[in-house]
């Protein structure tokens, strides 16, 4: 009894001291506290917020591991676990551009306990040129924006002697066959993007697609494909370590960290000015008060001053949003790609 009381002080003097968020429930755990009491430290962490849960929150990742989405997915599954004291579990479903993580969320009962990360493919460009099995407004309660970074064009050592984007179009054009690109799938933003490029360069592209950009990048790598058109954060260690080569942006204007590279904007074509952004979604019909605390926790991860410098290492930019607003910046986000891909007459394989 005097050790459980000792155990119980030492918790107690901890939340008087305001440090009670820096625990997680294992932390909680360690004083010893009962699952009872344990519930009433997470209420305490959680005040002013109109929903609490101590089961794990499964955040899917519609992608193989190793791209954009997964070192996002993986750095706020993280930091929610340790500023909620609930585990936030990544899992990671590729295949079908996104399709099969977005058919598992939307099915899922809407308790707040499965979410997803979505992205720029799989609620924008998705929508706008294939015939899904979801609705990407209908299905889903779009929950907080992240942010995002633009896409780059690389190629891969079958193309290393090229070091401006004209000559690599000159490079292209004399090679005298199709041009083969990898992308994360049919109708995702590495797909349209190189279909468009296609069209306004007079190139014939022969498209390879992956189950997630991280596998199409090895083959470019590999030399087995010529290009890839994916988020800069997911080529970014690639780049750095000169494994692949960048020839332009799709940023309105240059990346910091990168101020030799060209934005498709200065080359002459503007209308490759994009953004490879990322959301929290979950399904259909969440309760108010589950999606204004997801909100207000994932916003509040985002202010979190080593998640902004990782972030911005990653040539990230941060966009928090309320749910309403999400929702309406995916719904516009879905219009764009619906005319580009109008405009364009973009066709993909059935």
């Amino acid at each position: 009894m005097e050790l459980y009381s000792n155990k119980l002080e030492n918790f107690f003097i901890f939340s008087r001291a305001g440090d009670l968020n820096r625990f997680t429930r294992r932390d909680l755990l360690s004083f010893g506290l009962g699952s009872s009491l344990l519930s009433f430290a997470l209420k305490d962490t959680f005040a002013g917020s109109k929903w609490l849960t101590d089961k794990p929150i499964r955040l899917i990742i519609p992608a193989q591991p190793g791209g954009g989405l997964d070192i996002i997915a993986r750095l706020l599954a993280d930091r929610l676990s340790r500023s909620m004291g609930t585990p936030w579990v990544a899992d990671n479903i590729g295949g079908g551009g996104g399709t099969i993580a977005c058919v598992t969320t939307a099915r899922s009962a809407p308790d707040g306990q499965t979410l997803m990360l979505v992205n720029i493919s799989t609620h924008g460009t998705n929508p706008a040129i294939r015939n899904l099995p979801y609705n990407a407004l209908n299905d889903f309660s779009h929950i907080a924006m992240v942010g995002g970074s633009p896409n780059v064009l690389v190629t891969g050592p079958n193309l290393s002697n090229v070091n401006t984007f004209e000559s690599l179009l000159v490079e292209l054009k004399k090679l005298g066959k199709p041009v083969t690109y990898g992308s994360a799938g049919p109708g995702t933003s590495s797909h349209l993007l190189m279909e468009e490029l296609g069209v306004a360069t007079g190139l014939q592209f022969i498209h390879v697609p992956y189950r997630g950009i991280g596998p199409a990048l090895v083959d470019v790598i590999a030399g087995r494909t010529d290009l890839a058109f994916p988020g800069l954060i997911a080529a970014l260690q690639f780049i750095k370590s000169n494994r692949l080569k960048p020839f332009a942006v799709t940023s309105p204007v240059r990346i910091t960290q990168f101020p030799n590279l060209q934005t498709f904007t200065e080359i002459g074509m503007p209308e490759f000015s994009s953004l490879q952004w990322y959301g929290v979604s979950g399904p259909a019909k969440i309760p108010e008060a589950i999606l204004d605390t997801l909100n207000a926790q994932i916003n509040r991860v985002l202010q979190d001053p080593q998640v902004i410098a990782k972030l911005e290492s990653e040539c990230f930019t941060i966009t928090p949003m309320t749910p309403k607003q999400f929702t309406t910046f995916v719904a516009k986000d879905i219009a764009k790609w619906t005319k580009l891909v109008k405009d364009r007459n973009i066709q993909i394989e059935t």
